[in-house]
């Protein structure tokens, strides 16, 4: 017999774990079997709303450990040289439910949460270095376009490209997502990237701005369709298995930060908007510079508690970092912490994943599930000793900025346009093999359900960005593929 005995929730030990308490062994169960009320209570309510997008996801917690000096750039106490920061790390889909396959097509969202020691940092970002869209006003209606129909409920590939196609500047991460990035072949032989330009703070308050790149260390692998889809078929969890099996069996993955790095002034003539979500800084303007590793090395023990309810957010800065004016950034910076609260409760940064590994002294208070005890005095200004605001100790990142107030685009620049950047990837970073897998990928992906008068802007749409990707997609999809 077990030396552990079970208990009610609040610690009190039960009678039984089969049977319910009735009058007699074949008589009605009683209301006052407290233990099989509190069974089914807590059933009914097990589960939490799940994620909008990104729902289904893994992860592990880990290490960070710096190991070169950029202390000219920024003051952030966990990026100074040997500096060790516990970590957590959630790999996700994102357009995919709680229980769909992790082998479909889908950026791979890749969300790190620090915990230093001054306060959470978190990095949320994806497997790819740009995004479909650059303003948040288009976030939501992208999502919808991906996920599924209201008639039918299913998802739909015509209404994929309607979108893409009437937003030319998701040319050049379609053209990510069509590639062999588009299903990675584990979460361990995939990049992540901020994707978003942050900011940089030293202790000169000089301002940087930065992109960040965290390599794999395993190398970068794929799945073709072929293979991505028979695992959908075969094993739906296959990458949240593949990176729980490596870790219990010690092999632990690893990335390596390297960060791009453009002087604050740069920003205000770059021949590219540098803030713009769908746009890359070439690295022979901005070349890499490495940080340190990160290291996963322990799983979760409960999924629910250390996962579905970890919490990251880009607005998780800790000085001598910042955000940008990067619209989608500045929007997430919103969007993210309002999506916790509704879907963890306004106290959500008290759940043990989320919880800084530092003191807390906020004026925060009541609240459903709140567990940290407020002191007085629980107002400010105060004249009761209460905490008082530091901004040295802050450090918080300000830039200018002026002018009307207007609903644009960015303002274009020398080289600005949607289709050049992805155009450079289909012929300049792709090999001849890899750009045969991205023609076949779109091919299959358009023959699934795209009708006119779609299809013909498909055509086009890969016309822009390169002329001969999109004659051999359009005479594949003529053919039939």
């Amino acid at each position: 017999m077990s030396e552990k005995y079970a208990t009610t929730d609040a610690g009190a030990p039960i009678p039984s774990v089969e049977h319910s308490l009735t009058v007699g062994s074949d008589g009605p169960i009683l209301l006052q079997d407290h233990y099989l009320i509190e069974q089914m209570a807590n059933f009914n309510r097990e589960r939490i709303p799940e994620r909008q997008p990104h729902a289904k996801g893994g992860g592990a917690f880990g290490q960070f450990e710096v190991t070169h000096d950029l202390s000219a750039y920024t003051k952030a106490a966990f990026l100074q040289p040997g500096a060790k920061t516990e970590m957590v790390a959630r790999f996700s889909t994102v357009a995919g439910e709680r229980g769909s396959p992790d082998t479909w097509r889908d950026p791979r969202g890749f969300s790190l949460k620090f915990y230093t020691s001054e306060g959470n940092f978190d990095m949320v970002g994806n497997n790819t270095p740009v995004f479909f869209i650059r303003d948040p006003m288009k976030f939501q209606n992208f999502i919808r376009s991906q996920k599924r129909m209201a008639a039918n409920n299913l998802r739909d590939h015509h209404m994929q490209w309607d979108f893409w196609t009437l937003s030319p500047e998701s040319a050049h991460q379609v053209t990510w997502l069509m590639g062999d990035r588009g299903i990675p072949k584990t979460w361990r032989h995939m990049n992540g990237y901020s994707s978003h330009t942050y900011s940089w703070l030293n202790d000169k308050d000089e301002l940087f701005w930065v992109k960040y790149h965290f390599k794999t260390d395993q190398g970068i692998d794929f799945l073709t369709q072929d293979e991505g889809d028979k695992l959908a078929g075969e094993d739906g969890d296959y990458h949240q298995r593949d990176l729980f099996t490596a870790i219990e069996d010690g092999n632990f993955p690893s990335w390596t930060l390297h960060v791009q790095i453009m002087p604050f002034e740069d920003a205000k003539t770059y021949r590219y908007n540098p803030f713009d979500l769908t746009k890359v800084w070439p690295h022979s303007d901005y070349p890499l510079h490495e940080v340190g590793k990160m290291t996963l090395n322990r799983n979760v023990v409960d999924y629910h508690t250390q996962m579905e309810q970890a919490a990251f957010e880009p607005n998780n800065i800790v000085p001598g970092t910042g955000l940008s004016p990067d619209k989608m950034l500045l929007a997430r910076g919103f969007s993210y912490a309002d999506a916790h609260r509704h879907r963890l409760g306004v106290n959500y940064k008290q759940i043990p994943v989320n919880e800084p590994h530092v003191e807390v002294n906020a004026y925060s208070k009541d609240g459903a599930m709140r567990i940290r005890n407020a002191t007085d005095p629980v107002y400010t200004p105060n004249s009761m000793g209460g905490p008082e605001a530091d901004p040295r100790r802050a450090s918080e990142v300000h830039w200018a900025s002026d002018g009307d107030m207007v609903r644009s685009a960015y303002a274009l620049r020398q080289d600005d346009d949607d289709w050049s950047q992805a155009g450079t990837l289909v012929r300049e970073v792709l090999d001849d093999e890899a750009r045969d897998r991205l023609a076949n990928n779109i091919i299959g992906h358009v023959l699934d359900g795209v009708k006119e008068p779609v299809l013909s802007r498909v055509f086009e749409y890969w016309k822009n960005v390169d002329p001969d990707l999109g004659k051999k997609v359009e005479e594949g999809v003529r053919a039939g593929g």
